[in-house]
């Protein structure tokens, strides 16, 4: 048997500097005030689990704060104005783990409204990166997630839009996205799949790659994460079996009759550990080698972790 890695594959840079962000405001102030994060600081459940065990307060809104000694994060998906606002009022401390790709679009969908540009936003309805961009700007901004939806636009002007996509997307509907919208309105403005993280190229790519040359591919990532389940669905839409687990011990066994090369890559959220304990998990079960795909991307992306006073 063997086993072929994606490359890249696990944390992206913005994942990182927001678990960072948080491991170290949870070991400066643990014994002196009550550490929050607004919703998840990143979609994995090992992450958030060995965050809650270490006493970290996870809250879903800024109502669940009842300590207002107490620091919030904001997780890496990034929060709307009126989020932020609110914690003023209530003298809440936050700092900010927004991934700064996803501030980048919040700055873009800002100066489009600023230019007078009717907003259209490519994206996946409640998701929270979706929600903070859209809690960015002062006018209503349609959602757009199918070309589908893209035939059924109703706009004000069809001469003055402009549109910003959400960091995880799929690159692939994203592009057929983008072109239905410029064959529909040719005056639209927008960054092509700019937007679209480097992170998420990568993985995507890799994953087109890896499926190429497997039997079938695991992908290491929770349920929620966006861009582990694009990962999962570009492996199916080739054809090949693939499979979303959370760790080791969701492999069913059955899925590898019959199977000589398993691919393995990982969402940008997903730690190297999870990785490890998987490849270490098949090593155990059967004779196994175990290699990186060719030609991969190596990521040399670093993003600076803020003064956290």
């Amino acid at each position: 048997m063997e086993i072929i890695l994606a490359e890249p594959r696990g944390f992206c840079a913005g994942v990182k500097r927001a678990v960072d962000i948080l491991a170290i405001t949870l070991e400066k102030y643990k014994n002196e005030r009550q550490v929050y994060v607004l919703h998840e600081i990143v979609h994995n459940k090992y992450i958030v689990e060995g965050f809650k065990k270490q006493g970290v307060v996870f809250v879903n809104s800024i109502e669940d704060i009842k300590d207002n000694g107490g620091i919030l994060i904001f997780s890496a998906h990034g929060v709307s104005k009126s989020i932020e606002d609110e914690a003023k009022r209530k003298g809440i401390q936050t700092i900010d783990a927004t991934c700064p790709l996803v501030s980048k679009v919040h700055k873009k969908a800002k100066r489009h409204e600023d230019s007078g540009k009717e907003l259209i936003l490519i994206g996946h309805e409640n998701h929270p990166e979706v929600k903070g961009i859209r809690g960015r700007v002062n006018n209503p901004i349609t959602l757009v997630q199918t070309v589908q939806d893209v035939r059924n636009l109703k706009v004000k002007d069809p001469d003055n839009l402009s549109y910003v996509t959400q960091t995880t997307l799929s690159i692939d509907d994203t592009r057929e996205i983008i072109a239905a919208l410029k064959i529909r309105f040719p005056s639209i403005i927008g960054p092509n799949l700019k937007d679209i993280c480097y992170a998420t190229q990568n993985r995507q790519n890799a994953v087109k790659k890896l499926a190429e040359i497997v039997d079938i591919v695991l992908i290491v990532g929770s349920k929620n994460s966006s861009n582990s389940n694009r990962l999962l669905d570009l492996c199916t839409a080739r054809g090949k079996r693939a499979y979303l687990i959370d760790n080791y011990s969701y492999v069913n066994k059955s899925w590898l009759q019959s199977v000589e090369r398993i691919g393995i890559t990982a969402g940008a959220s997903a730690p190297d550990i999870l990785i490890d304990e998987l490849i270490n998990y098949l090593k155990i079960s059967m004779n196994t080698k175990v290699s990186v795909m060719p030609d991969g991307v190596t990521e040399n992306v670093k993003f600076k972790i803020p003064n956290l006073g």
